[in-house]
Protein backbone atom coordinates (compact mmCIF):
# COMPACT_ATOMS: atom_id res chain seq x y z
CA UNK A 1 0.00 0.00 0.00
CA UNK A 2 1.08 3.39 -1.01
CA UNK A 3 0.55 6.26 1.25
CA UNK A 4 -1.79 9.08 -1.10
CA UNK A 5 0.78 12.44 -0.31
CA UNK A 6 -2.27 14.25 -1.22
CA UNK A 7 -5.02 13.23 0.97
CA UNK A 8 -3.55 11.03 3.60
CA UNK A 9 -5.06 7.52 2.97
CA UNK A 10 -4.21 4.43 1.73
CA UNK A 11 -3.96 3.89 -1.78
CA UNK A 12 -3.88 0.31 -3.50
CA UNK A 13 -0.73 -0.94 -5.73
CA UNK A 14 -3.00 -1.02 -9.23
CA UNK A 15 -1.18 -1.58 -12.44
CA UNK A 16 2.47 0.09 -12.56
CA UNK A 17 2.93 2.32 -15.17
CA UNK A 18 5.80 0.80 -16.78
CA UNK A 19 8.58 2.44 -19.16
CA UNK A 20 7.53 0.26 -22.41
CA UNK A 21 3.93 0.93 -21.67
CA UNK A 22 4.80 4.76 -20.77
CA UNK A 23 6.68 4.92 -23.97
CA UNK A 24 4.38 3.08 -26.48
CA UNK A 25 1.67 5.63 -25.17
CA UNK A 26 3.86 8.78 -25.73
CA UNK A 27 4.80 7.42 -28.70
CA UNK A 28 1.01 7.42 -30.22
CA UNK A 29 0.71 10.90 -29.17
CA UNK A 30 4.46 11.79 -30.99
CA UNK A 31 3.30 10.76 -34.42
CA UNK A 32 -0.47 12.32 -34.21
CA UNK A 33 -1.56 14.17 -36.82
CA UNK A 34 -2.95 17.48 -34.82
CA UNK A 35 0.31 18.87 -33.67
CA UNK A 36 2.74 18.00 -36.44
CA UNK A 37 -0.11 19.93 -38.68
CA UNK A 38 0.17 22.48 -36.39
CA UNK A 39 4.25 22.96 -36.09
CA UNK A 40 3.86 23.35 -40.01
CA UNK A 41 1.53 25.57 -40.02
CA UNK A 42 3.49 27.62 -37.93
CA UNK A 43 6.73 26.92 -39.28
CA UNK A 44 5.32 28.20 -42.46
CA UNK A 45 4.42 31.79 -41.36
CA UNK A 46 7.71 31.87 -39.74
CA UNK A 47 9.67 30.99 -42.42
CA UNK A 48 7.79 33.68 -45.22
CA UNK A 49 7.90 36.56 -42.36
CA UNK A 50 11.70 35.73 -40.71
CA UNK A 51 14.79 34.48 -41.55
CA UNK A 52 15.44 30.70 -41.07
CA UNK A 53 17.51 31.49 -38.07
CA UNK A 54 14.85 33.54 -36.36
CA UNK A 55 11.99 30.80 -37.47
CA UNK A 56 13.90 27.98 -36.20
CA UNK A 57 14.06 29.98 -32.65
CA UNK A 58 10.59 30.68 -32.72
CA UNK A 59 9.66 27.19 -33.67
CA UNK A 60 12.12 25.55 -30.46
CA UNK A 61 10.10 28.31 -28.42
CA UNK A 62 6.64 27.43 -30.09
CA UNK A 63 7.26 23.66 -28.70
CA UNK A 64 8.79 24.30 -25.78
CA UNK A 65 5.30 26.17 -24.77
CA UNK A 66 3.48 22.67 -25.81
CA UNK A 67 6.15 20.86 -23.33
CA UNK A 68 5.18 23.09 -20.70
CA UNK A 69 1.73 23.70 -20.94
CA UNK A 70 1.55 19.89 -21.07
CA UNK A 71 3.43 18.64 -18.25
CA UNK A 72 1.56 21.70 -16.07
CA UNK A 73 -1.79 19.73 -17.68
CA UNK A 74 -0.91 17.02 -16.25
CA UNK A 75 0.71 17.68 -12.68
CA UNK A 76 -2.74 19.55 -12.45
CA UNK A 77 -5.04 17.01 -13.30
CA UNK A 78 -3.61 14.32 -11.49
CA UNK A 79 -4.02 16.76 -7.80
CA UNK A 80 -7.92 17.44 -8.94
CA UNK A 81 -8.49 13.72 -9.09
CA UNK A 82 -6.93 13.07 -5.67
CA UNK A 83 -8.05 16.20 -4.20
CA UNK A 84 -11.92 15.15 -5.39
CA UNK A 85 -10.83 11.52 -4.50
CA UNK A 86 -12.18 10.51 -8.10
CA UNK A 87 -9.04 8.54 -8.73
CA UNK A 88 -9.96 5.25 -7.29
CA UNK A 89 -12.71 5.64 -9.83
CA UNK A 90 -11.21 7.06 -12.77
CA UNK A 91 -8.28 4.51 -12.67
CA UNK A 92 -11.31 1.58 -13.98
CA UNK A 93 -11.66 3.38 -16.97
CA UNK A 94 -8.62 3.93 -18.24
CA UNK A 95 -8.63 0.19 -20.29
CA UNK A 96 -11.81 0.84 -21.98
CA UNK A 97 -10.94 4.81 -23.08
CA UNK A 98 -7.59 3.17 -24.41
CA UNK A 99 -9.45 0.17 -26.24
CA UNK A 100 -12.03 3.10 -27.58
CA UNK A 101 -9.09 5.65 -29.13
CA UNK A 102 -8.11 3.15 -30.85
CA UNK A 103 -11.24 1.95 -32.79
CA UNK A 104 -11.45 5.69 -33.42
CA UNK A 105 -7.99 6.42 -34.55
CA UNK A 106 -8.24 2.88 -36.95
CA UNK A 107 -11.86 4.06 -38.13
CA UNK A 108 -10.27 6.97 -39.45
CA UNK A 109 -7.45 4.39 -41.26
CA UNK A 110 -10.15 2.90 -42.95
CA UNK A 111 -13.53 5.42 -43.77
CA UNK A 112 -11.23 8.72 -43.29
CA UNK A 113 -13.89 11.30 -41.44
CA UNK A 114 -16.56 8.35 -40.93
CA UNK A 115 -19.17 9.48 -38.87
CA UNK A 116 -18.61 13.13 -39.53
CA UNK A 117 -15.32 14.03 -37.51
CA UNK A 118 -11.43 12.65 -37.35
CA UNK A 119 -9.42 11.93 -34.35
CA UNK A 120 -7.64 15.48 -34.97
CA UNK A 121 -8.24 18.83 -34.33
CA UNK A 122 -11.64 19.10 -35.39
CA UNK A 123 -12.35 20.57 -38.71
CA UNK A 124 -14.74 23.93 -37.22
CA UNK A 125 -11.40 25.21 -35.41
CA UNK A 126 -8.90 24.81 -38.11
CA UNK A 127 -9.78 28.17 -39.61
CA UNK A 128 -9.40 30.28 -36.28
CA UNK A 129 -6.44 27.96 -35.22
CA UNK A 130 -4.59 28.93 -38.84
CA UNK A 131 -5.33 32.59 -37.96
CA UNK A 132 -3.98 32.61 -34.62
CA UNK A 133 -0.79 30.98 -36.06
CA UNK A 134 -0.28 33.02 -38.67
CA UNK A 135 -0.53 36.39 -36.21
CA UNK A 136 2.55 35.01 -35.00
CA UNK A 137 5.89 37.43 -35.37
CA UNK A 138 8.32 36.62 -32.61
CA UNK A 139 9.80 34.05 -30.51
CA UNK A 140 7.78 35.47 -26.97
CA UNK A 141 4.78 35.30 -29.85
CA UNK A 142 5.43 31.70 -30.29
CA UNK A 143 5.69 30.54 -27.54
CA UNK A 144 2.47 32.73 -25.70
CA UNK A 145 0.75 30.44 -28.61
CA UNK A 146 2.15 27.22 -28.04
CA UNK A 147 -0.24 27.14 -24.60
CA UNK A 148 -2.92 28.76 -26.35
CA UNK A 149 -2.69 25.81 -28.91
CA UNK A 150 -3.02 23.20 -26.28
CA UNK A 151 -6.84 23.72 -25.84
CA UNK A 152 -6.81 23.45 -29.89
CA UNK A 153 -5.27 20.05 -29.68
CA UNK A 154 -6.42 18.18 -26.53
CA UNK A 155 -9.49 16.56 -28.31
CA UNK A 156 -7.13 14.74 -30.31
CA UNK A 157 -4.02 14.37 -28.21
CA UNK A 158 -5.96 13.78 -24.73
CA UNK A 159 -6.43 9.98 -25.46
CA UNK A 160 -2.87 8.56 -24.66
CA UNK A 161 -2.12 11.00 -22.17
CA UNK A 162 -5.22 10.57 -19.65
CA UNK A 163 -4.45 6.83 -20.07
CA UNK A 164 -1.31 7.61 -18.13
CA UNK A 165 -2.18 9.65 -15.76
CA UNK A 166 -5.03 7.10 -14.75
CA UNK A 167 -2.09 4.73 -14.21
CA UNK A 168 -0.06 7.42 -12.23
CA UNK A 169 -3.78 8.13 -10.56
CA UNK A 170 -3.40 4.64 -9.31
CA UNK A 171 0.31 4.83 -7.75
CA UNK A 172 0.52 8.10 -6.63
CA UNK A 173 3.65 9.75 -6.05
CA UNK A 174 4.87 13.33 -6.74
CA UNK A 175 8.44 11.69 -7.85
CA UNK A 176 7.01 9.14 -10.15
CA UNK A 177 4.49 11.50 -11.89
CA UNK A 178 7.08 14.20 -12.19
CA UNK A 179 9.57 12.03 -13.81
CA UNK A 180 6.97 9.73 -16.26
CA UNK A 181 5.41 13.49 -17.36
CA UNK A 182 8.79 14.81 -17.88
CA UNK A 183 9.79 11.60 -20.12
CA UNK A 184 6.40 11.43 -21.72
CA UNK A 185 6.20 14.99 -22.86
CA UNK A 186 9.67 14.80 -24.19
CA UNK A 187 8.86 11.62 -26.46
CA UNK A 188 6.00 13.43 -27.40
CA UNK A 189 7.43 16.52 -28.79
CA UNK A 190 10.62 15.10 -30.17
CA UNK A 191 8.95 14.30 -33.88
CA UNK A 192 8.19 18.00 -33.71
CA UNK A 193 11.85 19.06 -32.87
CA UNK A 194 13.22 16.41 -35.90
CA UNK A 195 10.86 18.37 -37.97
CA UNK A 196 12.02 21.65 -37.07
CA UNK A 197 15.65 20.85 -37.54
CA UNK A 198 15.19 19.31 -41.08
CA UNK A 199 13.19 22.17 -42.25
CA UNK A 200 15.74 24.84 -41.14
CA UNK A 201 19.06 22.44 -42.62
CA UNK A 202 17.09 22.53 -46.02
CA UNK A 203 16.81 18.85 -45.32
CA UNK A 204 13.28 19.01 -46.10
CA UNK A 205 10.39 21.63 -46.55
CA UNK A 206 7.37 22.97 -44.67
CA UNK A 207 5.46 21.66 -48.26
CA UNK A 208 7.44 18.45 -48.38
CA UNK A 209 6.78 17.87 -44.48
CA UNK A 210 2.80 18.54 -45.15
CA UNK A 211 2.60 16.30 -47.90
CA UNK A 212 4.72 13.45 -46.27
CA UNK A 213 1.52 14.06 -43.57
CA UNK A 214 -1.00 14.07 -45.92
CA UNK A 215 0.42 10.53 -47.75
CA UNK A 216 0.80 8.75 -44.63
CA UNK A 217 -2.14 10.43 -42.11
CA UNK A 218 -4.47 7.15 -42.63
CA UNK A 219 -1.06 5.10 -41.82
CA UNK A 220 -0.97 6.94 -39.17
CA UNK A 221 -4.00 6.74 -37.73
CA UNK A 222 -3.87 3.02 -37.81
CA UNK A 223 -0.54 2.87 -35.64
CA UNK A 224 -1.56 4.95 -32.95
CA UNK A 225 -4.92 2.94 -33.05
CA UNK A 226 -2.96 -0.57 -32.90
CA UNK A 227 -0.76 0.59 -29.77
CA UNK A 228 -3.87 1.85 -28.11
CA UNK A 229 -5.92 -1.42 -28.30
CA UNK A 230 -3.35 -3.29 -26.92
CA UNK A 231 -2.37 -0.89 -24.16
CA UNK A 232 -6.24 -1.16 -23.37
CA UNK A 233 -6.18 -4.99 -23.70
CA UNK A 234 -2.57 -4.89 -21.53
CA UNK A 235 -4.94 -3.09 -18.47
CA UNK A 236 -7.53 -5.54 -18.46
CA UNK A 237 -5.25 -8.79 -18.36
CA UNK A 238 -3.20 -7.48 -15.50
Amino acid sequence: MNACSVCGTPQPEGLAPTLPIITGAAFVDSINPCAIAVLLILLSTLIVTQNKSRALKSGLFFILALYIAYFLLGVGLLGILHLSGVAKIFHQFIGVLAILVGILNIKDFFCYGAGGFVMEVPRSWRPRLQRLLKSVTSSLGAFMIGFVVTLFELPCTGGPYIFVLGLLAQNFSWTKIIAVLLYYNLIFVSPLILITFLIYFGLSTTEKAAAWKERNIRLLHLIAGLIMIVLGIWVFIH
